[in-house]
C-alpha cells in the first residue's frame, strides 16, 4: 500500500526527527510504498518569507498590541526585507552574511535583544559565525513572539499548543481549540498537507506525535483530511500516545483519527494495512485503539514485537534535508548541540539496559524492553544513513548508551576507519574508565549527557540510580580528560528530599564545575508519572497520590501531596541562577547559600565530597 508518514508541527528545526524514517525503513522492507514529510520545517520555511510576513503585518495592522509587539511592528519593513536572508544563513546557504550579521547592522533588534548573553565572552573576536547564528536566532525568535501574540497564542518554534496537551485530563480544551476558526498559520499548514496528499496519493496517512507540542497540529490535519479526503485512513502514534493515552476512555479524538497505536509502530501499522486489504480481521490488530459503532476498542496483542535487529535501517529519503536550520538560542555548549547542526538521530539499542530508576517510566516498552543488536549492524546502519543524508554526525537518542555495546561500536568505527562525530545519553557508572573514554574520543564521541539527578548518595540509592556521587565524578573526569564535553541533568523536589540535601547537591555541582569535570548542567523539577516506580508506589517514598481515578483522556503526570517546610519555587530559582553562573565560570568560589533569595542552610561538608579517599 501507499503510506504517507508525517511529522506535524512542531518538533525541532535543526534536524529530522527520526520516527518516520525508522518506520519507513521497516515498511519498505514489507513491500509498501512509503512517503514521508516534516511539515514543521516546511511550515517554518513558508512562514519566514517576505510574502507571508507582509500578510501578517497587513492583517494585524490597527489591532491592539503590547509594547513589545508594537516595537516589532514599527520595524516591519526591515523584518520583511531581511527575513529570507536570516533563514538562508541559518540553513548554511549564505554563510558570507556572517560578518554583517555579527556587527549587528543587518537585522532590526526587537525585545529578544534586550537581555542578550555576553557575546564577547561567548564568542570572542574569532567566533563570527557562531555570534551571527545567535543574533539571527534572536531575530527569528522576535518574529515568533509577534506571531504568538498577534496570530496564534499556541505558536512557538519547537512546539505548537503544548500548553493544551501537556496536562489534558479531558479532551475538552483540545476540542474547543479544534472548533475555532483556523488562523493563517493553520491555513498554511493545510496547504502543505494538501500538497503531500496529492503527491503521494496514499490511502493511509500516519502522524508521528512524539511530544505534546505537536498533538493539536496533528488533529487539525486529521480534521482537514476528514473534511476533504474522507476515504483516507488516519493513524497517530509516537511518544505522546505511548505515555499519555494508555488508559484512554474518551472516544472524541476519533472524530479526527481512525487508529491510535501504542509503543513501536512497525507491527501495528503493518497489521492495519493487512486489515484494510482484507488479509486479517480487526481482532488481530496490534496495540491499536479504534472505534466500532461508537464504542472504543483496544486490540491488545501487546506482546507482539520484532527484534530490533530486524526493523531495518532508517530511511530519510523524501525529507527535505536542506531546509533545516542551525540555531543558537543559548550560549551553553551542550544546548547548542541540541539546536545546531544536522545530526542524524539514531537509536543504538532498544530500551534501557538499566531500567530501574524510580523516577523513570520503566514500565513502558520503549524503556523496559532492552534489545541490543550487534555492533557491526549498528555501524552498517550508520554508513547507510551517511550515504542518504551526506551528514557524518550522529545523535544517539538511547535512554542510556550501553557501555559494552558502545565500546564495540567504537572499535568497529575505528576498524572501518570511518570519520564520524557522535553524542548521546549515558549513565555515569564505573564502566567509563579512562581507557574506554579515550577509545570513544578516538572513534568520534564529542559529548555525553547523563543524569546526576539529586547529587545525594542517600537519594541516589533511594531512587535506585545504581551510581554514587564518587562514581559519577570519576566518569565525568574520564570523559573530560578525553576531550568529551559533559552535560549533567539534575533534579530537585524528589519525594523525601530535604532542603539540606538540595543545598548539598548544588555544592556538589559547584565542585564539579570548579574542577572542570562538567561543562554544562540543567535542573528539572521532579514530576511523578504513573509509569514510574515512584508513581506506582508513592507510599514507598512517603507521599500520597491525591486521586486514584483515571482521567478519560490523558494520563501521565501524577498529582501527589507532600508537606514541605520551604519555598520550592524560590529554591528552583536559586539552583538555576547558580548553575547558569557556574557555566560562565562565575561565582565558583562564592558560598552556595548566597545564590538563594530565601534563607538556606550551609552545605554539609561530610556529604558533599565528590571523592572520598584517593582520586
Amino acid at each position: 500500500m501507499k503510506i504517507l508518514l508525517t511529522i506535524p508541527p512542531l518538533t525541532q528545526l535543526n534536524t529530522a526527527y527520526p520516527s518516520t524514517s525508522v518506520l519507513k525503513g521497516y515498511l519498505k522492507m514489507k513491500g509498501h510504498t512509503v512517503f514521508q514529510s516534516d511539515l514543521g520545517i516546511e511550515l517554518i520555511c513558508r512562514i519566514y518569507t517576505k510574502d507571508f510576513l507582509q500578510r501578517v503585518f497587513d492583517e494585524t495592522a490597527g489591532k491592539k498590541m503590547s509594547q513589545k509587539a508594537a516595537r516589532i511592528f514599527q520595524e516591519r519593513d526591515r523584518y520583511i526585507h531581511s527575513v529570507e536572508s536570516a533563514i538562508r544563513f541559518l540553513q548554511g546557504k549564505e554563510r558570507t552574511l556572517a560578518p554583517r550579521i555579527a556587527n549587528r547592522s543587518l537585522f532590526p533588534e526587537g525585545p529578544r535583544f534586550d537581555n542578550t548573553a555576553d557575546m564577547e565572552w561567548a564568542f570572542g573576536v574569532s567566533g563570527i559565525e557562531d555570534k551571527a547564528r545567535y543574533i539571527a536566532t534572536l531575530f527569528i525568535e522576535d518574529i515568533a513572539d509577534y506571531l504568538r501574540e498577534m496570530v496564534s497564542p499556541f505558536f512557538d518554534l519547537i512546539k505548537y499548543a503544548e500548553s493544551l496537551s501537556s496536562y489534558a485530563p479531558t479532551f475538552d480544551k483540545i476540542e474547543k481549540a479544534l472548533a475555532s476558526k483556523p488562523n493563517i498559520i493553520d491555513i498554511e499548514t493545510m496547504k502543505l498537507l494538501d500538497e503531500k496528499i496529492k503527491e503521494s496519493d496514499a490511502p493511509i496517512v500516519g502522524f508521528s506525535v512524539p511530544f505534546p507540542g505537536c498533538l493539536l497540529a496533528a488533529l487539525r490535519c486529521g480534521q482537514h483530511i476528514k473534511a476533504h479526503y474522507p476515504e483516507i485512513k488516519i493513524i497517530i502514534g509516537g511518544g505522546f500516545p505511548n505515555t499519555e493515552l494508555r488508559h484512554l476512555s474518551d472516544s472524541r479524538i476519533f472524530q479526527y483519527v481512525d487508529y491510535i497505536t501504542l509503543d513501536d509502530g512497525e507491527l501495528p501499522i503493518q497489521k492495519i494495512t493487512e486489515y484494510l486489504e482484507g488479509k486479517c480481521p480487526k481482532e488481530e490488530l496490534i496495540r491499536t485503539y479504534y472505534t466500532e459503532e461508537g464504542k472504543l476498542i483496544y486490540s491488545g496483542n501487546n506482546d507482539k514485537n520484532i527484534p530490533f535487529s530486524e526493523n531495518g535501517t532508517p530511511d530519510f529519503s523524501g525529507l527535505k534535508m536542506d531546509l533545516y536550520l542551525s540555531m543558537t538560542d543559548m550560549v551553553n555548549p551542550m544546548h547548542k548541540l541540541w539546536s545546531c547542526g544536522k545530526w542524524n538521530k539514531m537509536v543504538m539499542a532498544h530500551g534501557c539496559y538499566w531500567a530501574k530508576c524510580a523516577f523513570c517510566d520503566t514500565t513502558i516498552d520503549y524503556i523496559c524492553r532492552y534489545d541490543a543488536p550487534k555492533a557491526a549492524l549498528i555501524v552498517d546502519r550508520m554508513e547507510s544513513i551517511i550515504a542518504q543524508t551526506g551528514e557524518t554526525g550522529f545523535h544517539f537518542t538511547d535512554e542510556a548508551l550501553p557501555p559494552k555495546l558502545l565500546k564495540e561500536v567504537a572499535e568497529e568505527i575505528l576498524r572501518r576507519k570511518l570519520t564520524v562525530s557522535f553524542w548521546g545519553n549515558v549513565r555515569f557508572e564505573k564502566s567509563y574508565t579512562q581507557e574506554l573514554c579515550d577509545l570513544l574520543s578516538d572513534a568520534g564521541c564529542v559529548a555525553v549527557s547523563g543524569g546526576l539527578e539529586v547529587a545525594s548518595d542517600r537519594l541516589l540509592k533511594l531512587m535506585n540510580k545504581g551510581v554514587s556521587i564518587g562514581q559519577a565524578a570519576d566518569s565525568a573526569r574520564h570523559f573530560t580528560n578525553a576531550g568529551i564535553m559533559v552535560h549533567t541533568y539534575l533534579m530537585y523536589g524528589f519525594p523525601g528530599e530535604t532542603l539540606q540535601e538540595t543545598i548539598n547537591a548544588i555544592e556538589v555541582v559547584r565542585q564539579l564545575f570548579s574542577e572542570g569535570l562538567v561543562q554544562s548542567a540543567f535542573w528539572h523539577r521532579y514530576a511523578m508519572t504513573e509509569h514510574s516506580p515512584s508513581g506506582q508506589n508513592p507510599e514507598k517514598f512517603n507521599v500520597k497520590r491525591t486521586s486514584q481515578e483515571k482521567n478519560p483522556f490523558a494520563n501521565n503526570e501524577v498529582d501527589f501531596e507532600e508537606v514541605l517546610d520551604y519555598d520550592i519555587d524560590a529554591i528552583g530559582e536559586g539552583l538555576n541562577l547558580a548553575t547558569y553562573n557556574y557555566m560562565h565560570g562565575i561565582g565558583l568560589e562564592t558560598p552556595v547559600y548566597r545564590w538563594f533569595s530565601v534563607k538556606v542552610p550551609k552545605p554539609d561538608k561530610n556529604e558533599t565530597k565528590i571523592w572520598k579517599g584517593k582520586r
